[in-house]
């Protein structure tokens, strides 16, 4: 079975990394359908074979930015002996 790869994979494949993003590639029918199931790779109809039809894998500027967190206050660790009461407002 044909499929495009849709998401990047980690590892190796029958010892060959797996191919990139927008590569398409002939896979098992069992392996390709659980594939394309969980939304890693889609299923590519007839033509002509693969090598011809390989697209080249998108540009990294087009993921989402990051979103910002606020960072707390770094607390002071302190050592071992007996904690110390730490002030209120009322004090």
């Amino acid at each position: 079975m044909r499929i495009r790869m849709k998401i990047a994979m980690s590892g190796l494949r029958n010892g060959q990394p797996w191919p990139p993003v927008g590569q398409i590639t002939d896979i098992p029918t069992g392996e390709a359908q659980h594939l394309c199931a969980s939304g890693i790779a889609e299923e590519v109809s007839d033509g002509p074979p693969a090598e011809e039809t390989a697209t080249p894998p998108p540009p990294e500027d087009t993921k989402a930015p990051a979103p910002e967190t606020a960072t707390a206050p770094a607390e002071t660790k302190r050592g071992r002996g007996r904690p110390r009461k730490t002030p209120t407002a009322e004090e």
